[in-house]
């Protein structure tokens, strides 16, 4: 019998990066970067922003891994997910628990240098990386209790601009905005999860699995969605109307249009897109892409009207 081909630790690293599709990363990141400078009023400092990278990198990456380690026997069964590594032996487990550990470390790591990047210096991020990592590492397990399970989603994307302000400064988290945008990123990553679970129904079903889909049907998960975005998107007004860089600043003279309430009349334009592509039944990368591309636009906008603050 022949012995199996030992597997170099790059060839495990690049399956692992294509497994969980790290394109996907900017979901969150535009949030981040954009709570970090309401934060700092402007640009966070060279070190701060890239200990943001840092952790953002590892905890998605940690996230994505104990999903799909967690989930490796339902995805097996799946036959929109049985090609991923860990169902279909590209990758084994203890590869993953060890890959699992290392971003757990890496994370915490990163977390410890706001220590020295901040002045004072800011311990918070430290003392709060456990808790966010038993949150991330946690959330791929509620589908096999409620269908709130999309919300635990959103909510794992959703911490991201509060973990950003506690890095940069935790006294701004007296003010409201970065928890109504981690609320809006919430309902957002929630609403897109529930439309993208109608692929799953037979499965989730044949599991007893809970989601929106599975409980209402696909002609429900859509009304669902809808609602959840309508209220993502009036969350995205109450941002504009509150936070003094988004109501004061113009880019048209004489006029009450800044950048992010652009912004808000782009992300709403992309999800009537996005609802109309679902109802279609058209699930494909393009659906991601246009998600990707609400977070980037908003993100982007938004920094636009913080940097004149600065």
């Amino acid at each position: 019998m022949t012995a199996p081909t030992p597997v170099s630790t790059t060839t495990k690293l690049l399956t692992i990066g294509r497994d969980i599709k790290l394109s996907h990363s900017v979901f969150a990141l535009p949030f981040a970067g954009l709570a970090a400078c309401y934060a700092a009023g402007g640009w966070p400092t060279a070190q701060q922003i890239a200990l943001l990278l840092w952790c953002m990198f590892f905890a998605r990456t940690f996230a994505m891994l104990c999903n799909r380690f967690v989930d490796r026997r339902i995805d097996a069964a799946n036959p929109r997910t049985a090609g991923r590594a860990l169902p279909a032996g590209r990758l084994r487990p203890r590869d993953a628990v060890a890959a699992i550990v290392l971003c757990a470390l890496m994370f915490i790591a990163g977390a410890a240098g706001f220590i020295f990047a901040n002045h004072p210096p800011n311990p918070w991020p430290l003392i709060c990386s456990p808790l966010v990592l038993a949150w991330l590492g946690a959330y791929g397990l509620f589908k096999r209790f409620t269908v709130l399970a999309h919300f635990f989603l959103g909510g794992a994307l959703g911490i991201s601009p509060i973990a950003a302000v506690i890095a940069i400064d935790p006294t701004i988290l007296a003010d409201p905005m970065p928890w109504l945008l981690g609320a809006f990123v919430l309902l957002w990553v929630a609403g897109f999860d529930v439309i993208y679970a109608i692929q799953d129904i037979d499965v989730d079903r044949a599991q007893q699995l809970h989601s929106i889909p599975a409980r209402l049907g696909p002609a429900g998960a859509l009304i669902a969605a809808k609602i959840i975005h309508l209220a993502a998107l009036g969350l995205l007004v109450t941002i504009q109307r509150t936070a003094l860089p988004f109501r004061s600043h113009q880019f048209i003279p004489d006029t009450n249009l800044s950048f992010f309430a652009l912004g808000m009349l782009i992300v709403a334009l992309l999800l009537i897109a996005e609802h109309r592509a679902a109802a279609r039944g058209q699930f494909t990368m393009a659906f991601f892409t246009l998600n990707g591309v609400i977070s980037l636009v908003l993100g982007a906008l938004g920094i636009a009207d913080i940097l004149p603050f600065s």
